[in-house]
């Protein structure tokens, strides 16, 4: 063995070596820092200012019409709010009510489904709202993809058509009754109701008149039950249920009065400004 040898001769050697490579980092890691501090930091710029830099965001084209990605984001919102928009001021809750009522009445709870009576509850929609939606794409939705109107410009020409139709099937009652409710004076003229009055109050009527035809449509049925019911007690069939032998009764009168076509016809004929 070595006797110039040291044990603690390599701990300390190493030790050493690690505080040198500890400066050594931090010479480097410093460097930019004190290097960068010399220099002055450049003034800020005014984005308003010729020749700035600043963010601008172009909402409209070159030709002064929206451009795509705002159309887009246009279109996007309103078929998030379309729902909401079919059912409180379009003629689809009514026509769904009386089909729903329809069906009820001839004693079949699931025969049409839901999605038939809402399919057709929704054409027949568009059918009676056909001239109301032309209005709204001509006054409001061309002129503003033109780039001759502005967003609030074109929503106020596309709530007039709406409006238009909506009083023309809201009873006054109605409105009087949602303006009391609501504490404000009454309007002078019908022009003058505000959309959060006139829209509850058209839902208001719409469901009126829904049941309205609902119990008109409903009575001719309840006859036949009545006259089933009253035949089977006579009989003494009490055990058998009425509605299986009035069933078949109440399907033949409704197809050879032709009555899908009368509930239909009905009630496209009762909307005034519309189809």
């Amino acid at each position: 063995m070595n006797a110039s040898y040291r044990p603690g001769r390599g701990l300390r050697l190493a030790v050493a070596t690690l505080i040198v490579l500890v400066i050594a980092a931090a010479v480097v890691l410093l460097g930019p820092l004190e290097a960068h501090a010399v220099v002055d930091p450049t003034p800020p710029v005014d984005p308003l200012a010729p020749g700035g830099d600043g963010l601008n965001i172009e909402i409209n084209g070159p030709n002064g019409a929206p451009s795509s990605a705002i159309v887009t984001l246009v279109g996007i919102t309103l078929l998030s709010v379309a729902p909401a928009l079919l059912l409180m001021m379009t003629s689809f809750t009514k026509i769904f009510v009386v089909l729903a009522m329809v069906r009820n009445a001839l004693g079949l709870p699931s025969i049409p489904p839901n999605q038939v009576l809402a399919g057709l509850a929704l054409f027949l929609s568009l059918f009676i709202m056909a001239p109301v939606i032309g209005d709204i794409n001509e006054l409001a939705v061309q002129p503003y993809l033109d780039g001759t109107m502005t967003v609030t410009q074109a929503i106020d020409a596309a709530s007039a058509p709406l409006r238009v139709f909506m009083l023309a099937n809201t009873r006054e009652e109605d409105l009087a009754l949602l303006t009391r409710v609501s504490g404000a004076e009454n309007p002078d003229s019908p022009d003058d109701v505000p959309m959060l009055t006139l829209i509850p109050s058209f839902m208001i009527s719409e469901l009126r008149a829904a049941f309205i035809i609902g119990f008109v449509i409903f009575v001719p049925f309840l006859v036949i039950d009545l006259v089933v019911s009253s035949a089977l007690m006579s009989m003494g069939m009490m055990m058998l249920p009425p509605v299986m032998i009035s069933l078949p009764f109440k399907i033949l009168l409704f197809v050879l009065v032709d009555g899908w076509a009368l509930v239909i016809t009905s009630l496209v004929s009762s909307y005034q400004g519309g189809g």
